[in-house]
């Protein structure tokens, strides 16, 4: 059995909703993170949090979804751990302490927030197809944003 305690954190993060490809983009990267052992972490409901937890769950991966409201049953159907906070998009805050990095897939002015959290905190932050602002490092698939989010989340001093 795995010690998830000790397991590397990586928070995928970006909209409810998403086009196709960017579903099947997040879809790949929560499949990625599972398969190198780490533990997904994400915002808990649809669009890019769902494809990612579905990618992620394919891997038999271990998911963990944040909720903004008070019912853990709002979780998408891929999160192995709702954890419901009641705070709205002021969880977004918690899904960017609890990750030892994160990926940005697309996303709008909510996922700029956890952008921000991550960066106030000292988290790395990867993009794909999303804001492209300072302290987003970009990346130009699915695989090399999760080996940059990897390599940054074992850094020392992390």
């Amino acid at each position: 059995m795995n010690d998830f305690r000790k397991a590397t954190r990586i928070g995928v993060i970006g909209g409810r909703a998403g086009d196709k490809q960017t579903l099947e983009t997040a879809r790949q990267v929560g499949e990625l993170i599972a398969r190198a052992g780490a533990v997904l972490v994400c915002g808990g409901l649809g669009g890019v949090m769902a494809a990612a937890a579905a990618g992620a769950r394919k891997a038999d991966g271990l998911t963990v979804g944040i909720l903004p409201g008070s019912d853990p049953a709002e979780a998408n159907t891929h999160i192995d751990v709702p954890i419901a906070t009641g705070l709205g998009y002021t969880r977004n805050s918690l899904v960017a302490m609890n990750s030892d990095a994160l990926v940005a897939v697309d996303g709008g002015y909510g996922t700029l927030s956890e952008i921000a959290y991550g960066n106030i905190y000292g988290k790395p932050v990867v993009g794909l197809g999303t804001w492209k602002i300072k302290g987003v490092v970009v990346a130009g698939s699915p695989e090399k944003a999760v080996e940059l989010a990897l390599e940054a989340a074992k850094r020392p001093g992390r």
